[in-house]
C-alpha cells in the first residue's frame, strides 16, 4: 500500500475514533457529550482531521472527560438526594453552601454534601428537626474542619472522622484537632466548659457529656478555634498560599465535571470559577519562581568559584 493510501486510511480511522469517542460512554453521557461537543467543535475537530495522532489524543481526552463527568454527576445526584432527605425545604440553602465550598472550605460540592450528610441526622436530632438552624451549623462545622486542617497541615479526612465520632458521642479522636485537648470524654467536657457556649446552665463532666447535643459541641469547637485564630484560615489560604489555591482549583474543577453532566448547570460560570482559581494559583506560584531565579543569580558567581576550587583540588 502506498504511503498516501496509508495516511488516508489512518485519517479515516482517526475520524471514526473521534466520532465514536465523542459519541459518549453510554446513553447517560448524552448531555455531557453535547456540552463537550460545543467545546471541541471547530479547532479541535479540524486539527483531528489534519493530524491523526492529535485526533487519537483528543478522543482519549474527550472520552476520559466524559467518563469523569458522568461519574461526578452520578455522585452528585446521590449526594443531593441525601441532602434533600435530611434538610427538606432547606436543601436549596445547603446546595448553595456546597456550590461555594470550593472557596470557603476547599471542597467540591460533592465532598461537601457527602460529609454533611454523614452527621446531619445527629445534628437535626439535637435541634429538634430545625433544618434552618441545622443548615447554618452544618456549614459552620464544615468550614471549621477545613480551617483546622489547613492551619495545622492535617489530613482533612482525620478531622472529618473526628467530627463523625463526636456526632456519636465518641471523643477518642478529639486530639486530631490539635487544640490542646486529649481524646477522652473528660477532655471534650473541658473544651466545652472552656468555650463558655453553655454559659451558666451547666458544668460539663465526662459523665454528663451525653447531655450535650452535637450542635453545642460544634459551637464549642468553633469558639475555641476563633480564640486561637484558626477561623477563616481556609479562605485566606485559598487566596494567598500555593497549597490553598491548588485545593480551590481542584475543587472548582470537580464542580465543573458535575456541571458537564447536568443539563441545567451554568457551565460558563463553573468554567469561570476554574479559570479564576487557576489565576490565583499562578499569582501565588510566580513570586516563588522569581525568588528562585533571584537566588540563583545571587549564588551563581559563588557557586562558580566553589566549583572551580573543587575541580582544582581534584585535578591536583
Amino acid at each position: 500500500m502506498a504511503d498516501n493510501d496509508v495516511r488516508i486510511k489512518l485519517s479515516l480511522d482517526g475520524d471514526a475514533q473521534v466520532s465514536s469517542g465523542l459519541a459518549g460512554v453510554g446513553d447517560s453521557a448524552s448531555q455531557t457529550d453535547s456540552k463537550l461537543g460545543g467545546l471541541v467543535s471547530g479547532g479541535l475537530a479540524g486539527a483531528g482531521k489534519a493530524l491523526v495522532g492529535f485526533s487519537v489524543a483528543a478522543v482519549a481526552a474527550g472520552t476520559a472527560l466524559s467518563a469523569g463527568a458522568v461519574k461526578a454527576y452520578a455522585d452528585y445526584e446521590h449526594n443531593l438526594g441525601g441532602i434533600e432527605t435530611m434538610f427538606g425545604t432547606t436543601a436549596n440553602r445547603m446546595v448553595e453552601y456546597a456550590d461555594n465550598a470550593y472557596m470557603t472550605a476547599g471542597l467540591s460540592a460533592n465532598a461537601y454534601m457527602e460529609q454533611v450528610t454523614s452527621f446531619s441526622a445527629s445534628l437535626l436530632q439535637g435541634l429538634g428537626g430545625d433544618t434552618e438552624a441545622a443548615a447554618t451549623i452544618a456549614n459552620k462545622a464544615m468550614v471549621d474542619m477545613s480551617d483546622n486542617a489547613n492551619k495545622f497541615g492535617t489530613n482533612i479526612a482525620s478531622i472529618q472522622d473526628a467530627y463523625q465520632g463526636f456526632a456519636k458521642q465518641n471523643f477518642t479522636m478529639l486530639d486530631n484537632l490539635k487544640l490542646g485537648y486529649g481524646g477522652t470524654a473528660s477532655e471534650m467536657a473541658r473544651l466545652i466548659n472552656d468555650s463558655g457556649v453553655l454559659g451558666d446552665t451547666m458544668t460539663v463532666t465526662a459523665e454528663t457529656m451525653n447531655q450535650v447535643s452535637f450542635d453545642k459541641i460544634i459551637a464549642a469547637i468553633h469558639t475555641v478555634q476563633e480564640n486561637m485564630g484558626i477561623a477563616g484560615t481556609t479562605a485566606a489560604e485559598a487566596e494567598a498560599t500555593i497549597s490553598g489555591s491548588i485545593g480551590m482549583l481542584q475543587a472548582s474543577f470537580e464542580n465543573l465535571l458535575v456541571g458537564l453532566g447536568s443539563a441545567d448547570a451554568d457551565v460558563a460560570t463553573l468554567a469561570g470559577n476554574v479559570i479564576n482559581s487557576l489565576e490565583t494559583v499562578v499569582s501565588n506560584v510566580v513570586p516563588v519562581i522569581e525568588n528562585i531565579g533571584n537566588s540563583f543569580s545571587t549564588l551563581g558567581p559563588q557557586m562558580g568559584g566553589m566549583v572551580e576550587g573543587l575541580v582544582g583540588a581534584i585535578a591536583s
